[in-house]
């Protein structure tokens, strides 16, 4: 199936099955290969930031992380399988990395948070290989000192969880030095594994309403969706022009 548009954002029509034979396609290729989980957050400020658009679609590949996408995606007359999620996404890359022998390197988050997200990690996927971590609270001057790191442990995918787009941009910068077979921006996912944020249960989820749960949990999120309105705004209109 050809990739659909969201506000001029590239997605790529997977199913969460999909997204990791897609990924092991990336492994077994070995060159390094871009992978953004997009919500609808993101898409609007990329829909506002020509760079971070392109940057996007110049992934080799983009998912449908969040209810909004896969809204937008059957207003604008190009539906999207399913929900592909960055931590869902993570958990069945773990899933078929204890299978496979793939070896992960976490960048991101709090001092700390990493190393724990790695240890449930490793514990609910036994055979799961971790091959360094590192939290995202580093200095410019640290940065190299971490590349050298990331290259020396060789690891197949690298997760990086700077928060979006700040995750995207340095992904981008670094992904041709690094040479890792697949980088992918996570967020906030090793709050949610080291158990530091609770993620919402499956009734909320199926309700569409996990962004409201985010916000309830961090007050400080309030900000950051007000751009949901916006984007909803603009793909109403999208759509109007299309009728």
């Amino acid at each position: 199936m050809s990739s659909c548009y969201v506000l001029g954002n590239r997605v790529d029509p997977l199913t969460l099955a999909g997204a990791v034979a897609r990924v092991t396609e990336f492994i077994r290729a070995g060159t390094p290969h871009h992978v953004v989980t997009l919500n609808a957050e993101i898409a609007y400020r990329a829909y506002c930031e020509p760079e971070l658009q392109a940057l996007i679609n110049r992934a080799h590949l983009v998912t449908a992380d969040g209810a909004g996408i896969l809204w937008a995606a059957r207003k604008l007359g190009t539906p999207l399988p399913e929900r592909v999620t960055g931590i869902d996404l993570l958990q069945a890359l773990a899933v078929a990395g204890a299978r496979q022998g793939w070896r992960f390197y976490l960048y991101g988050a709090a001092p700390g948070v990493a190393e724990a997200a790695a240890a449930r990690l490793q514990k609910e996927h036994p055979g799961l290989v971790v091959a360094g971590t590192s939290h995202g609270y580093l200095s410019s001057r640290e940065i190299p000192g971490l590349i050298e790191a990331i290259k020396a442990a060789r690891p197949h995918i690298l997760l990086v969880g700077l928060g979006a787009p700040k995750q995207e941009y340095w992904i981008a910068s670094h992904l041709e030095e690094l040479q890792v077979p697949v980088a992918m921006g996570v967020g906030g996912s090793f709050d949610v594994l080291a158990g530091r944020v609770q993620r919402a249960p499956a009734w909320v989820q199926r309700l569409n309403l996990e962004w409201l749960y985010r916000v309830i949990q961090e007050p400080g999120r309030v900000k950051r969706t007000l751009a949901l309105p916006k984007f909803m705004l603009v793909v109403l209109r999208q759509a109007h022009k299309r009728d």
